[in-house]
C-alpha cells in the first residue's frame, strides 16, 4: 500500500468517525450537550496520550514545549487563545446536535475550507487563481442571500467558520506540530471539564445508575482519539489538495445526520444558499484536482 493509498484511507476514516462523533450527543440524552462535551474531554485525552506515548513519548512532547515555549510569555498567551477557540469547538461540536444548530454547524464547516483561502489571500498574500476566486464569489452570494432572506446569519455558523480559521493560522506560525498542540489543549481544558463534572450533581449518578454509558463513554474516547490521529496522520501522508477536498466529506455527513437522524429543520430558502456554497467547494475541489494532476505530470516529466 503506497502512502497516498494510506493517506487517503486513513482521512476517510476520520471524516466517517467525526460523523458518527456528532451522534453521540443524541444517544446520550438525557444529558446535555455540555454534560457529554465535559465527558469526552478526558476519556479523548486518554485515547490521545495513550497515542503519543506509543508514537513519540510524554518526555519527548514535554520537551519540545519546554524549548518552544518556555518562559515566554507571548507564546503561552498565542498557545492558551488557541486553548481557548478550540475548546469552544469541542463544546459546539457536542451541543449543536441536540440544540437544533446542527445544520448550522455543518455550514460553518463548508464555509471553513472558503474562509481558509480568503485568509491565505489576505494574511499570507497567496495568490489566487480564477477558480478560487470564483468559488469565494460564489460563497459571498451565498451568505448575502442567506442574510436578505432571514435578517440573519447563524452564530454558530459564524462560530466555526470565522473563529476556527485563526487557531489553524496561530500555530501554523507558532510551528506547534498538531498532535502536541492538541494534546497540550486537552491537559489545559481538562480541569475546566472536571470541574463541570464534579458540580453538576446528575452527570455522575446518571452514568452510574445506566449500563449503556459504560459502553458509550469508551466508545466517545476512542472514535475522538482515533478520529483525530488518522486526521493528522492523513494531513501529513496526503497530498495538500488531495486532503483539502477529502476534507469536505464531513460538513457534508453532518449536514446529512442533521436533516435525517437528528431532525433538525431546514427552511426551503437555505437550499439556495446551500446550493451556492456547495458549488464553491465544487469549484475548489476542480482546482485541487487540476493542481494534483499538474504535480503528476511534473514528477513524470
Amino acid at each position: 500500500m503506497t502512502s497516498t493509498t494510506k493517506g487517503f484511507w486513513l482521512g476517510l476514516l476520520s471524516q466517517i468517525l467525526f460523523g458518527v462523533l456528532y451522534l453521540f450527543s443524541m444517544w446520550m440524552a438525557p444529558l446535555s450537550g455540555t454534560d457529554v462535551f465535559a465527558l469526552r474531554m478526558p476519556v479523548m485525552l486518554a485515547g490521545i496520550l495513550t497515542i503519543v506515548m506509543a508514537s513519540v513519548g510524554l518526555g519527548s512532547m514535554f520537551r519540545f514545549f519546554r524549548q518552544k515555549l518556555g518562559r515566554d510569555l507571548k507564546q503561552w498567551a498565542c498557545m492558551l487563545v488557541g486553548t481557548a477557540i478550540v475548546g469552544s469547538q469541542f463544546w459546539l461540536f457536542m451541543w449543536a446536535p441536540v440544540n437544533g444548530e446542527g445544520v448550522n454547524v455543518a455550514m460553518g464547516y463548508f464555509l471553513f475550507p472558503l474562509v481558509m483561502v480568503l485568509a491565505g489571500r489576505l494574511l499570507l498574500k497567496e495568490e489566487l487563481n480564477r477558480l478560487q476566486t470564483a468559488a469565494l464569489i460564489l460563497a459571498a452570494l451565498g451568505v448575502a442571500h442567506e442574510l436578505w432572506a432571514t435578517h440573519a446569519f447563524s452564530w454558530t455558523t459564524l462560530w466555526v467558520c470565522a473563529i476556527y480559521p485563526p487557531y489553524y493560522l496561530m500555530r501554523r506560525a507558532m510551528g506547534i506540530p498538531a498532535l502536541y498542540g492538541l494534546t497540550l489543549d486537552l491537559l489545559i481544558i481538562l480541569p475546566f471539564a472536571l470541574a463541570w463534572l464534579l458540580t453538576q450533581g446528575h452527570i455522575l449518578p446518571t452514568i452510574a445508575a445506566e449500563p449503556r454509558y459504560w459502553l458509550l463513554l469508551p466508545a466517545l474516547g476512542i472514535a475522538s482519539a482515533v478520529s483525530m490521529s488518522a486526521n493528522l496522520k492523513a494531513s501529513a501522508l496526503l497530498p495538500v489538495n488531495v486532503f483539502g477536498m477529502l476534507s469536505y466529506l464531513e460538513p457534508a455527513l453532518l449536514f446529512l445526520l442533521s436533516v435525517t437522524l437528528l431532525g433538525t429543520p431546514v427552511n426551503d430558502s437555505a437550499y439556495f444558499t446551500y446550493g451556492l456554497i456547495w458549488t464553491a467547494l465544487g469549484l475548489l475541489a476542480l482546482n485541487g484536482l487540476g493542481s494534483l494532476r499538474r504535480s503528476r505530470l511534473a514528477a513524470v516529466g
